[in-house]
């Protein structure tokens, strides 16, 4: 199969994906296809679903309001997505955009937003934390989106947590290398948690501590702020125990 072209457009769609098909793009998507980029028919683009791969579509008709794609051939089949779950307090909108476009390009397969005690932010707009997941995964050849759980309290969370997935909780007060702290996870089913702002309480960091599937590691000397500390811990967890080996 062929790697992914940079300098097609790659459109996520949730039509089904097969050779001769059609899929008509949304308005959305027919503007920024007409209009913006001035495509017209036979101009070539990808398409992805999450479910079929990737494929090499040509624009068929084109009108003002309407756009639809035929597909050509598959460029790339469907990855299977890695097992690395990602469990955030929830930020200001702003960074909870880019915080989640980096953890879809750092291979996370869940978005769990958790609130904690010292969370500032309550409430979670999760059509656009979608959004922000579309985006980076069409700008990255992405092939898989991940799945978004609701915002749940991090006790709720904690109390039926899967056996056998383990939690990388990402604490200042750890010690070691946090890479040789993680190298006996790797291959397992894993989760890294980052807190708020605020950080921890202390009831908090007890509770997580105690905890037989919670493993803790630091991100180094300096207070990095969450959106930043999302994408160290990722890097990090991907280095140790995740498909960067």
């Amino acid at each position: 199969m062929e790697r992914h072209d940079h300098r097609l457009q790659r459109l996520f769609t949730e039509a089904d994906l097969a050779a001769d098909a059609i899929a008509a793009a949304d308005r959305d998507q027919t503007n920024y296809l007409l209009n913006v980029l001035r495509l017209k028919a036979g101009a070539s683009l990808l398409l992805f679903n999450g479910r079929d791969g990737e494929w090499l579509a040509e624009v068929e008709n084109a009108s003002k309001k309407a756009c639809s794609l035929r597909l050509v051939r598959q460029t790339r089949p469907q990855t299977t997505p890695n097992d690395l779950w990602y469990l955030f307090a929830p930020l200001k909108q702003a960074r909870l955009d880019y915080m989640v476009q980096k953890a879809v390009e750092m291979g996370v397969s869940t978005l769990v937003p958790v609130i904690t005690q010292h969370t500032q932010v309550g409430r979670v707009n999760e059509k656009r934390m979608l959004a922000n997941a579309v985006e980076a995964a069409e700008q990255c050849g992405v092939l898989n989106l991940p799945e978004i759980d609701e915002a749940a309290k991090l006790d709720a969370v904690l109390s039926r947590w899967p056996e056998g997935r383990h939690l990388i909780f990402c604490d200042e007060a750890a010690d070691g290398n946090p890479i040789e702290n993680l190298r006996p996870l790797r291959g397992k089913p894993l989760a890294v948690l980052i807190g708020p702002e605020g950080g921890f309480s202390q009831t908090e960091r007890d509770r997580l501590t105690a905890l037989p599937f919670v493993a803790t590691i630091a991100l180094g000397p300096r207070i990095l702020r969450a959106d930043t500390a999302a994408v160290a811990a990722l890097a990090i967890i991907q280095t140790a125990a995740g498909d960067w080996i």
